[in-house]
């Protein structure tokens, strides 16, 4: 029997890509090796499940016997992989070594933990995939008040959604605006104000310092000396691309694992794509670049070596109090952001000096202009 393709990781990135090669190889046998129970769902539905009052099973499309059948492969569960053997083309689990045609690394990120003191810091909760999320529905269950870490994308969507969900919520991040890096601050006002509306509490500039008991409820201290009463916490301060098993095997890493225009690494016959990966210096944390790859990588592994291009990549942030679409501009480029519209509704645009389109920030009513605005972007990797 030939050796497999093995993808590792059954997220959005491994079983599309599974999905995209079997169209185009439907005998070469198929291995997905995953550390979790590869049920196939939408990772970023996590975020919108408690408005829709739906818990992890709610959110699950397939299980892993059915995406086997579907995908006329193995799918090996609650199974980590030990490390990798590039020289031999195979990987190891334990003591088991598993030879490869191809390897594919889909395995993600992970949640950055930040230190927090006291007794209760076991408390700080990560919702990075559908266990999470299943752990943080059964601790929420009974509870009012949860207090997020994080005002980033995925920080203000939860905040969205479990307002939406009938929680009481407090924001901390030690920044001067939400979703810093992402969005000019015109846009980051808008959709904290939407969010201030439903209730969320905003505490910007201080950090969690401690996390304690107090009887059945949490006390947490921040760093500026405020105390906030809450049941629980949710952790979304980012992600960190899983590069340590890569880096161990010698494979290029930067932010992410180093890959080309084929998302091959620096080794023949080892790709990664999704979150785990930094394709051409883009380290692209979101469902457009992934799916991009997905099909360009399919066509690579059956033989015909294509070259993955991204267009505008506009990023659709799930805040319904305010919605939000935003594509940043390109890297090194210079322009200038002008604002348009009011209150929740603004159309922010960034021009270069020769006026062209960079990049823009729509919220509330403006989003309805991104398809027209969209034709006018550069191409992030033409």
């Amino acid at each position: 029997m030939s050796a497999p393709l093995v993808i590792v990781g059954t997220g959005l990135a491994g079983y599309n890509l599974a999905r995209e090669w079997r169209k185009l190889d439907s005998s070469t046998p198929l291995l997905l090796i995953t550390a979790d129970d590869g049920r196939s769902y939408s990772k970023p539905m996590l975020s919108t499940g408690f408005g829709k009052q739906k818990d992890a099973d709610g959110l699950a499309m397939a299980q892993a016997g059915a995406m086997a059948e579907q995908l006329n492969a193995e799918v090996r569960t609650h199974t980590r992989i030990t490390g990798i053997d590039p020289g031999h083309r195979r990987l190891w689990i334990g003591e088991e070594a598993v030879s490869y045609r191809d390897l594919v690394l889909a395995w993600g990120a992970e949640p950055i933990r930040v230190p927090v003191a006291g007794d209760a810091a076991e408390r700080v909760l990560p919702v990075n995939d559908l266990e999470d999320y299943a752990r943080f529905c059964q601790a929420a269950a009974g509870k009012q008040r949860v207090l997020v870490l994080g005002a980033g994308l995925i920080g203000c969507e939860f905040a969205n959604d479990l307002t939406a969900g009938g929680y009481q919520v407090e924001l901390v991040a030690p920044c001067e605006q939400v979703m810093p890096g992402l969005l000019p601050p015109e846009a980051a006002g808008a959709v904290q104000a939407g969010l201030e509306s439903l209730g969320v509490g905003f505490h910007l500039g201080p950090v969690l310092n401690s996390l304690q008991y107090a009887g059945e409820r949490l006390l947490a201290e921040l760093s500026d000396g405020t105390r906030i009463d809450c049941d629980l916490v949710l952790s979304a301060v980012g992600l960190r691309p899983r590069t340590a098993l890569a880096e161990q095997a010698g494979l290029a890493c930067g932010r992410g694992i180093s890959v080309d225009r084929l998302l091959q690494s620096s080794h023949a016959n080892i790709y990664a794509l999704g979150d785990c990966a930094e394709v051409d210096g883009l380290s692209l944390l979101y469902v457009m670049p992934l799916m991009t790859c997905a099909r360009a990588l399919a066509q690579t592994l059956a033989g015909n070596p294509t070259r993955v291009s991204y267009g505008p990549m506009p990023v659709t942030v799930k805040t319904p109090v305010c919605p939000l679409v935003v594509s940043p501009p390109p890297r090194g480029t210079a322009g200038s952001w002008q604002a348009e519209g009011s209150g929740r509704d603004l159309k922010l645009l960034c021009r270069a000096a020769d006026g062209s389109l960079l990049g823009y920030a729509l919220t509330g009513s403006a989003v309805q202009e991104k398809l027209a605005l969209n034709r006018e972007l550069p191409a992030l990797l033409a």
